[in-house]
């Protein structure tokens, strides 16, 4: 017999290669039976009867904007004991037209709170009933407010280790936080939930037919908020006038890039979209993205960038809805997202403990 490592008879003999090892904090996505529709998953997560929300916390209006003395409320849960400043600190950041008090948010406050965390359940401006704290409307592009926390909580606790947490928009602004800040302490890891890291790609499919029903759901509040704003501060925002609001696009394009500093809707989701400074995250930083989400979407060069990125680790599932990931396990095992982040999060943050 030949010594040829090319011969056929020695390929025929060749093992096939071993596939690498799924890490220690991942587990396999499997949807609940009967779930295996986008759709369903995502109008389920949002419904689903959870366990009752018993974690001690404090309230505190924490400044982002000097200029105009823009707040936003955050609920902090903070460890007792002196090592406080060693444990991590995990900031949560909502979705659109979300608070600190969507479902979510509060279902992953419980894990990571009894993993011995810190948490800091941050709204965006005018969310979670803050309207009166800021005279501005809030955007996909305010990653300098998520900023504006953790230095504020590090510098009142003297925190050495923070982790970011978003879903959707809140996603979006993690990473992009992420990319604009590198390796700066003390941001040792971010996880983000179905991001809309390509907002013009999330938008348009917003705009498609079988996902009216989100876009209205959306525009209903999100038109119900700048109502509310423009009763609060008359002189600032128009009420009448602006003509009809029939998509999201028309909103950013009508109201958001108006008052919010952008030409357009366009110039809004180039300059807000994390997937401009994706290739300059540097620290650990997970991206869980269900391909059958019904509206967010990765354009093949993001994806690529994500990929070409050592410390951005992507895990696409067959199914899993928008930020619903609905899984086989039962009872409050069923949120698989939010078990996934919290393993995640003390794998490449260290121990809660600081240890």
């Amino acid at each position: 017999m030949s010594s040829n490592p090319s011969s056929p008879t020695d390929l025929g003999r060749l093992e096939p290669p071993t596939p690498p090892a799924a890490p220690s904090w991942l587990t396999a996505f499997a949807p609940r039976r009967g779930l295996f529709n986008g759709h369903l998953q995502t109008i389920l997560g949002n419904y689903l009867p959870r366990p009752p929300f018993r974690v001690p916390f404090t309230t505190e209006a924490v400044e982002v904007d000097p200029a105009d003395g823009s707040r936003v409320l955050c609920h902090g849960h903070w460890q007792p004991g002196a090592d406080r400043n060693r444990r991590l600190t995990v900031v949560m950041i909502h979705g659109l037209e979300g608070s600190s008090d969507s479902r979510y948010i509060q279902g992953l406050t419980m894990r990571a709170w009894a993993a011995g965390c810190n948490i800091v359940r941050m709204n965006m401006r005018n969310c979670g009933d803050s309207d009166a704290l800021t005279p501005t409307l809030y955007h996909s592009g305010l990653s300098a407010d998520v900023g504006a926390v953790v230095e504020h909580f590090t510098r009142q606790f003297e925190l050495e280790r923070v982790a970011l947490v978003g879903y959707s928009m809140g996603g979006n602004l993690v990473i992009k936080l992420a990319g604009e800040w590198g390796d700066r302490p003390p941001l040792c890891a971010v996880a983000a939930v179905c991001p809309a890291i390509d907002l013009a790609a999330g938008s348009d499919a917003l705009h498609e037919p079988m996902n009216r029903m989100y876009e209205w759901h959306f525009l209903r509040r999100l038109m119900r908020r700048y109502r509310r704003k423009a009763a609060l501060f008359p002189d600032r925002y128009q009420q009448h006038g602006i003509g009809p609001v029939r998509s999201l696009r028309q909103f950013d394009d009508k109201i958001v890039a108006r008052y919010c500093g952008f030409r357009d809707a366009d110039d809004y989701y180039y300059r807000a979209a994390s997937a401009r400074v994706i290739d300059r995250v540097a620290i650990p930083t997970l991206i869980l993205h269900a391909l059958d989400d019904p509206f967010v979407r990765l354009t093949l060069q993001t994806r690529s960038a994500i990929l070409a990125n050592p410390d951005i680790t992507l895990i696409e599932t067959p199914h899993g809805g928008h930020c619903a990931y609905l899984c086989e396990d039962d009872g409050d095992g069923i949120h698989w997202a939010e078990s996934t982040v919290t393993r995640y999060l003390l794998r490449f943050a260290a121990r809660a403990d600081g240890s």
